[in-house]
């Protein structure tokens, strides 16, 4: 720890020995980390490898799961008295306050009923939607035009980009709930070092959409299966700033969404085959990722993946282990996707371009497939 300027000679090189970390130093969660997993440790908890913030307690029929960000807690278990005896032996190590059952966790409200648990961002999207003025204002029916040219807009740079960055770091997390708003809100985020007055517009126009629907979310289904289900699609040449291809998943738990991405691909794709083989690739891992999470909460899924692609010639590169001519330039992390369908870990399916669900995080689209759209993707409003 460095003293204050002042307090040593110049070419004094002597540190200060940190005794107690301080608030805010960034030696401060880390300790506190520390003394929280030593503690959960000493209990009986494991720490998973595929998500260190999860604790796991298995013993004797009782379970208890424990997830952490920073000082906010969710727990649950499959015994009350259980889970009652653990947070009297939480509150004995650390400062802790039970706040009941899971209402509101870092923004996101949580609601419950006999169908499974709603999730929304109804007081925060009403936040954004309060700081842009736009309260009293007419709402649009979809976030992004559908034949826009805003890659290539040359209208004049914002003399003031600091409210366009606020903005869509908000949006950014809204996303965590919002489904719907992954691919806009991703593409104006390419947007933030020289934003132009036609983005701050196009922002202006997804915060109008938010107008119509506050407090739409998803729904954690209770009656639904343990089946992973994954859509992929990706947008060959799909940014006309650097014509690399756009990819985008979404993955459901029976008929629950549960985890969705847009990303721009990290090199250009030669052909739409080859795309939508890269696209395969991303979620094939987000798919072997939560089958581990599900593994570390007790949830046995030995049924194979499914996956579903509109593209018969990825399909084809994918389930054919013969090395091809058209994919030799691909690299090998992309390959996996071949040992995974051996194992039979995962089962590919094609889908007709109308019904896959990716397509929404790809592309913009028009106000009638955009809302058949959300309405196949399990995206609900509990305040209407």
């Amino acid at each position: 720890m460095k003293p204050p300027p002042g307090y040593l000679a110049a070419n004094d090189t002597r540190v200060c020995r940190l005794r107690k970390s301080l608030y805010g130093l960034k030696q401060a969660p880390r300790c506190w980390f520390a003394k929280l997993t030593t503690a959960l440790k000493e209990y009986g908890f494991v720490q998973s490898l595929s998500d260190y913030s999860l604790f796991v307690f298995d013993k004797g029929g009782i379970r208890i799961n424990l997830l952490i960000y920073v000082d906010d807690m969710i727990v649950t278990s499959n015994s009350v008295e259980a889970l009652t005896i653990f947070k009297a032996y939480l509150a004995s190590c650390i400062k802790m306050k039970d706040l009941g059952a899971l209402k509101y966790f870092l923004g996101i409200e949580v609601s419950r009923s006999s169908q499974g648990f709603y999730l929304s961002q109804h007081k925060y999207a009403l936040e954004i939607i309060a700081d842009a003025g736009l309260l009293g204002c007419k709402p649009d029916s979809f976030p992004l035009e559908q034949n826009h040219n805003l890659a290539l807009s040359t209208s004049p740079l914002l003399s003031q980009p600091e409210p366009y960055r606020r903005l869509i770091g908000r949006l950014i997390y809204l996303g965590a709930t919002r489904p719907d708003l992954a691919y806009s809100v991703q593409f104006l985020a390419q947007f933030m070092k020289t934003p132009r007055e036609d983005h701050w517009e196009a922002a202006i126009r997804v915060v109008r959409y938010l107008k119509g629907n506050p407090g739409q979310g998803i729904l954690l289904n209770a009656k639904s299966n343990f089946q992973l289900t994954g859509w992929c699609d990706s947008d060959h040449s799909g940014c006309r700033l650097t014509r690399r291809s756009v990819s985008g998943y979404f993955i459901q738990l029976g008929t629950s969404p549960v985890s969705w991405k847009t990303k721009k691909q990290k090199t250009v794709s030669m052909s739409s085959t080859e795309a939508q083989y890269r696209a395969m690739a991303y979620i094939t891992k987000e798919l072997i990722w939560l089958k581990i999470v599900l593994h570390d909460l007790g949830v046995s899924h030995t049924q194979s993946m499914r996956l579903y692609c509109d593209s018969k010639s990825a399909i084809h590169i994918a389930t054919n282990p013969v090395f091809h001519e058209r994919t030799k330039h691909i690299e090998n992390d992309c390959h996996f996707v071949r040992d995974e369908i051996q194992s039979r870990n995962l089962h590919l399916v094609h889908v007709q371009s109308n019904a896959q669900l990716a397509d929404i995080f790809t592309k913009p689209l028009g106000r009638s497939s955009f809302q058949t759209f959300c309405d196949n993707l399990g995206i609900l409003d509990l305040h209407t």
